[in-house]
C-alpha cells in the first residue's frame, strides 16, 4: 500500500542534461522542458538572472557585472555549482503543484565519461532535490528511442550527435557491445564556422551567430539552390562592424575538419565490430540521432564512406530523451540498460 502511495505522490523525471540543450520528461506531461543549457549569472550580487532560453539571449551581449554561462562541456559537467541550480530551476518548472515527494530522476550520460564525471552527475542532481538518480547512456537510449529492437541478438548500430559528443554504439542484447567517442559535435561545428570566418574573412562573430549560420548553410554534401547568407561580425582589422556575404560551399568547407572527425569515429567502431554484428549492420543499417544529425547531407555523405543504410529518427532531437522516458516507465523491462 505505501508503496503505491509513494508511486502515486512521487513525479518520476528522465533528463537529457546536454551541452547545448537539456530536455525533460514527466510520467504525467510527457516532454515539459526543451531549452538551451544556459545560464545567466549576476557575478557581484552572485544570483542567477535566467536559465534557459531566455539566458541564451545573453550570450555575447552582457555587461561586466553578468557572465553567461554554459555548465556543460563536451557532455560533460564543468561548472558543478552552475550546473546544480540549472538543473534545479528546470525541475521546479517541470513539477507544477504541491511537491509531497522527491522525483526518482533517469539521466542519460555519454558512453565515454569517467567515474568521476558520472558522480558529479549524480551528486548535482541529488542537490538539486532528486531523490535518487538512476543512468542510461546516451547510443542505448536513441536505440531505444527509436524503437530499435535492443534487446535481441542483433546489431544495432547507433550515431548521436550532441552539442559536445558524437557517439557511435553497436547494441546487443540491452548491451553495448562497442562504441566510439569523439568530442566533436555541434559546439565544435560552431566553433568551426567561427575560426573560419576568422581565417579567410577576417571577421569575428559570436556563438549564436555562427550557429544560425550552420543551421541555415551548413551541409557535408553540395546542396543545390543553397542562399547566400549576409553575415554581421566585427573586422578583425580595423574593429568596425562588418557584412560579408557568405555561400553553402564556403561553410561546407568550414565543416571538413568535425564531419570527417565523426566519420572517423563511425568507421572505428565498424573496424572493431564482430562479424556476426556487423553482417546485421550490414542488413539493418544505422541509426542517425541528436541536433548534429541535421546538418545537411551527412546521411548521405556516410552512407556514401561506409556503404551502409543510414537513416536519421523522426525527430532526432528528442530522440535519446524519449529512450530515457521509457526506460524510466518500464524499468523492469529495461532493467538490463541502467548502468548504476
Amino acid at each position: 500500500m505505501f508503496r503505491r502511495l509513494f508511486h502515486f505522490l512521487s513525479k518520476d523525471i528522465a533528463m537529457d542534461l546536454g551541452t547545448a540543450n537539456t530536455l525533460l520528461y514527466t510520467r504525467a506531461q510527457g516532454i515539459v522542458i526543451n531549452e538551451p543549457s544556459v545560464v545567466a549569472i549576476d557575478v557581484q550580487k552572485n544570483v542567477v538572472l535566467a536559465v534557459g532560453a531566455a539566458a541564451k539571449d545573453y550570450l555575447g551581449r552582457t555587461p561586466q557585472r553578468i557572465r553567461a554561462v554554459r555548465p556543460m562541456k563536451d557532455g560533460v559537467i564543468a561548472d558543478f555549482d552552475v550546473t546544480r541550480e540549472m538543473i534545479s530551476y528546470f525541475v521546479r518548472k517541470a513539477i507544477t503543484g504541491l511537491r509531497l515527494v522527491k522525483p526518482s530522476m533517469v539521466i542519460c550520460i555519454p558512453t565515454g565519461i569517467t567515474q568521476v564525471e558520472k558522480r558529479a552527475v549524480i551528486d548535482s542532481a541529488l542537490l538539486a532535490g532528486a531523490a535518487d538518480v538512476a543512468m542510461v547512456e546516451e547510443p542505448m537510449a536513441a536505440a531505444i528511442g527509436a524503437d530499435l529492437p535492443v534487446h535481441e541478438p542483433l546489431g544495432n548500430l547507433v550515431l548521436d550527435i550532441g552539442g559536445g559528443t558524437s557517439e557511435v554504439a553497436v547494441i546487443t542484447l540491452a548491451g553495448i557491445a562497442n562504441a566510439q567517442s569523439v568530442r566533436v559535435a555541434g559546439d565544435a561545428m560552431n566553433m568551426a564556422v567561427q575560426r573560419y570566418l576568422r581565417d579567410v574573412f577576417r571577421m569575428e562573430v559570436g556563438e549564436n551567430t555562427a550557429e544560425n549560420v550552420k543551421k541555415i548553410l551548413g551541409s557535408a554534401l553540395p546542396q543545390p539552390n543553397a542562399p547566400v547568407l549576409e553575415v554581421s561580425g566585427k573586422d578583425l582589422v580595423c574593429g568596425a562592424p562588418r557584412v560579408v556575404q557568405v555561400t553553402e560551399g564556403h561553410i561546407r568547407e568550414a565543416l571538413r575538419e568535425p564531419v570527417q572527425a565523426i566519420l572517423g569515429a563511425v568507421l572505428r567502431a565498424l573496424e572493431k565490430t564482430p562479424p556476426e554484428l556487423a553482417a546485421d549492420i550490414y542488413r539493418n543499417g544505422m541509426l542517425m540521432a541528436g541536433g548534429g544529425s541535421l546538418l545537411k547531407g551527412l546521411d548521405q555523405y556516410i552512407a556514401q564512406e561506409t556503404r551502409l543504410k543510414v537513416f536519421v529518427d523522426k525527430d532526432p532531437l528528442t530522440t535519446v530523451l524519449r529512450g530515457t522516458a521509457r526506460a524510466m516507465l518500464d524499468r523492469q523491462a529495461y532493467h538490463a540498460v541502467f548502468i548504476n
